[in-house]
């Protein structure tokens, strides 16, 4: 959604979870990931925005403008709603929680599969990570020091570290087989999660807007600010 209502109003329903849940401090650290991705888009958008002629400043051959702030903060604001989301998701959601009712719904076991594999990829590489640099530096691997002393310390992480995913991928696999995986027929859920009416009314109210909204906008009868 381009303009200021779709991250804005985002923006506000995330923060008021936030606060309503107590996880403003956890959602920092997913704020501050976002910065070099921001910076870069205020930079580029500002200074670089093509056609636009109503300056701010110049610097040298470049000039700053504020067509090109206009669309940079735009796309900020973009940017910031969409990670706090995906946040807000991860910090309130129990991922088993999550999987066990899409199976409860009938979604495809493959599908639930490679659900989990994506949002579990991330916090598994960080934590395998910092297995292999404890073993490493249990083995007198200097990790510390200068960029380059830094620098040559990689390539002794990165061998365990591709060479430990693909072993994980291969034990995943036989343990998935070893449980009738790939056997046809649907599994019994033994533990349903609690779904109130008004939470079902409300999550169809949800889709169903967000289905019209962007079906109104992309007709163009209803552009969006």
């Amino acid at each position: 959604m381009r303009g200021w209502s779709g991250p804005l109003g985002m923006l506000a329903i995330v923060l008021a979870i936030a606060l309503a849940a107590r996880l403003g401090r956890a959602m920092r650290p997913y704020l501050l990931a976002t910065l070099p991705l921001v910076i870069s888009i205020l930079l580029v958008n500002t200074f670089l925005y093509p056609g636009a002629t109503d300056r701010i400043l110049t610097l040298g051959p470049v000039s700053a403008t504020w067509t090109g702030l206009a669309e940079a903060l735009q796309a900020t604001a973009r940017v910031v709603a969409f990670a706090l989301s995906v946040a807000l998701l991860a910090l309130t959601t129990a991922i088993d929680d999550l999987l066990d009712d899409l199976e409860h719904r009938g979604l495809g076991r493959r599908t639930i599969f490679v659900i989990g594999s994506a949002i579990r990829t991330v916090p598994r590489m960080i934590e395998r990570a910092g297995e292999i640099v404890d073993a490493q530096r249990a083995r007198g691997l200097d990790t510390e020091g200068s960029v380059w002393r830094r620098a040559r310390g990689v390539v002794p992480l990165a061998g365990p570290m591709v060479l430990s995913a693909l072993s994980e991928v291969e034990e995943r696999t036989m343990a998935l087989e070893a449980r009738a995986f790939s056997a046809p027929g649907r599994r019994t859920t033994l533990r349903p999660l609690p779904d109130r009416p008004a939470e079902r009314a409300l999550r169809w109210g949800l889709f169903l807007a967000a289905v019209v909204l962007v079906g109104l906008s992309v007709s163009g009868r209803f552009p969006l600010p």
